[in-house]
């Protein structure tokens, strides 16, 4: 069974992206400088698809609609800084036998709590 896997991120003055796996309760958050609020959201998507095995099922939950839509080839990505992390993550999301990015409303979203946003 796939682990429950949620991501957020932030940009701003507290610029910064993380996960919470459900199961274990294991966080990983981390902050980076200059990013903007959707970038983050990818930056926090990549590091769970960086650290996941790519032999087991992952599904991982986002509450940015446009990151998991363009992810999934169902919106374009007009943003070069956007696409280019897209890129990045296609060719990883490519190796995995079972992966689903899903969108999850805000409120139901324990990474942002766990995030702060």
């Amino acid at each position: 069974m796939a682990p429950t896997i949620y991501t957020d991120g932030s940009g701003g003055s507290e610029s910064g992206f993380g996960y919470y796996i459900q199961e274990t309760g294991h966080t990983f958050h981390e902050k980076k400088e200059g990013i903007t609020s959707n970038q983050a959201e990818y930056h926090a998507i990549l590091a769970v698809l960086k650290a996941a095995d790519p032999a087991e099922p992952l599904v991982i939950y986002s509450d940015s609609k446009n990151t998991v839509s363009q992810l999934n080839h169902e919106f374009a990505i007009n943003d070069n800084t956007l696409r280019n992390l897209a890129r990045e993550a296609w060719p990883i999301m490519a190796r995995f036998a079972s992966l689903e990015i899903r969108w999850v409303p805000r409120a139901e979203n324990p990474a942002g709590k766990m995030l702060g946003s």
